[in-house]
């Protein structure tokens, strides 16, 4: 399964060595916004199949950023490793970013999903030469602005930063927070983060420069080459020197967007002001950041239905069936085969109500469907629905209480349980396995479906539509 590493300056020369060919043009395939923003994003990293796969805490939700390959990286592995790791967790996999190229693949890959994309998290991207040159009608109100700087400033010049700790820097820092005329929360505290993340402009991630003006800084920009994408984190000026804005794009982008074909401004975050500024600036493409939140095929059920097979029924437990249940799931020398020890999950106290309350939970997420079997209306077993693999597929489990072995009621019930996963539920396929020593269980999934590999401990099998 995967393990997760949280993101620091320390350890970001490991994303820097992925985003810096990564393709997909958002901000947030970048190491500077994951350290910049790493208080909202609380962002952690793992590798697998050759891809880093970054899952961020937001507001107390998982999300994960499109897996960045390598050059031999493997996506679809990548994606399969952060499934595997959401049904261990019992959580459901979020792809949050996504660009809108690789859109298409998660729609083919999923049956079950929302979508969603938003035009405040779109990215403002525009073409380097556009904003190296501003040449044309179209951009005459940034050349304007830029002339009357350079009119009353003729002793301005631009400069590379390549220092974060330099004093010039912290009077800049100090200017700006004294000329800062936003008060919203966001704004002060992107101000904090900006200043932070500045002072890393040394360690070779980052192109860094700023407008002098009688050798005292009064505008600064930080961006990060990832692709053919030039990511801007960031551009701050004092509001005090006129056409500063336009002079700073203009000259950070002639300096360092040379070899970029794009130029990311990032989003505006719903700021009425960022967002005229950077239409003003006429962006070639917003580019999309798509969200997906994959679901199962029990999104559409509402309860757990009856099933009637010829001498049993599937239904769902209640309150009556505790003591029978209970009794089934602490049967250690039965669950030996059950092949899950309830120990190692164990959420709080064991009480009466555990088992019960932990298989109601699990299908109010949507995450299992625990079937009561019963013979003459008793409790004698259970099938249990579980480990969807977000993609059509499900593991299904049954256990019978000892006293009602040898009869092929667990058969009977697997049977029905899977024959209602895949016409009812719509599944594409129903998987199982059982120990290679445990020769009833064997048997009894071999009469319902094909054997479909082994390892050194169970045999495997499935069961397609």
């Amino acid at each position: 399964m995967l393990t997760f590493e949280k993101v620091t300056p320390e350890n970001g020369h490991v994303l820097r060595s992925y985003y810096e060919n990564c393709t997909y043009r958002l901000c947030e395939y970048a190491v500077g916004t994951k350290l910049m923003w790493g208080g909202y994003l609380n962002p952690c990293f793992a590798e697998a199949a050759g891809c880093l796969v970054v899952c961020n805490l937001i507001r107390g939700e998982i999300l994960f950023d499109y897996p960045v390959p390598s050059a031999e990286g493997d996506v679809d592995a990548a994606l399969t490793a952060i499934e595997d790791y959401c049904t261990k967790k019992g959580i459901r996999p979020v792809i949050s970013v996504v660009p809108e190229e690789e859109a298409p693949t998660l729609l083919r890959r999923y049956s079950r999903l929302t979508l969603t994309n938003e035009r405040v998290w779109k990215d403002y991207l525009y073409r380097s030469e556009d904003l190296a040159a501003f040449a044309g009608r179209r951009y005459s109100g940034q050349r304007n602005h830029i002339n009357k700087f350079r009119k009353e400033y003729p002793q301005a010049r631009f400069t590379e930063l390549t220092d974060g700790a330099a004093p010039r820097l912290d009077r800049f820092w100090e200017r700006y927070a004294a000329e800062f005329r936003k008060d919203n929360p966001r704004a002060v505290q992107e101000l904090e983060y900006a200043r932070e993340t500045f002072a890393l402009a040394g360690s070779g991630w980052f192109r860094a420069g700023g407008l002098e003006v009688d050798g005292e800084l009064v505008a600064v920009c930080l961006a990060e080459k990832c692709g053919d994408t030039l990511v801007m984190h960031i551009e701050k000026a004092l509001y005090s020197y006129a056409g500063v804005y336009p002079t700073l794009v203009q000259a950070f982008a002639a300096r360092f967007a040379a070899d970029c074909r794009w130029i990311n401004r990032e989003d505006d975050a719903r700021d009425k002001g960022l967002r005229t500024s950077k239409m003003q600036y006429l962006p070639a493409e917003l580019a999309a950041k798509m969200h997906f939140a994959v679901g199962t095929e029990l999104d559409d059920w509402d309860a757990i239905p009856r099933l009637e097979t010829e001498r049993l029924v599937l239904d769902g437990l209640t309150e009556a069936d505790k003591p029978a249940y209970n009794a089934l799931c602490l049967d250690d020398e039965r669950n030996r085969w059950w092949g899950y020890d309830y120990r190692e999950d164990l959420r709080g106290e064991l009480t009466e109500d555990y088992f019960l309350e932990v298989a109601r939970q699990d299908f109010d997420k949507r995450m299992a469907v625990n079937f009561a079997v019963r013979l003459e209306g008793r409790l004698i077993g259970e099938a249990v629905l579980y480990n969807f693999d977000w993609r059509g597929g499900a593991e299904l489990g049954c256990r019978i209480a000892p006293e009602f072995a040898g009869h092929g009621y667990g058969t009977e019930a697997f049977a029905a349980a899977a024959e209602w996963a895949l016409y009812r539920l719509g599944m594409d396929r129903v998987v199982a396995k059982c120990y290679k020593e445990n020769a009833a269980s064997c048997k009894m999934l071999s009469s319902c479906m094909r054997r479909s590999g082994e390892d050194e401990t169970f045999f495997y099998f499935k069961k397609t539509v």
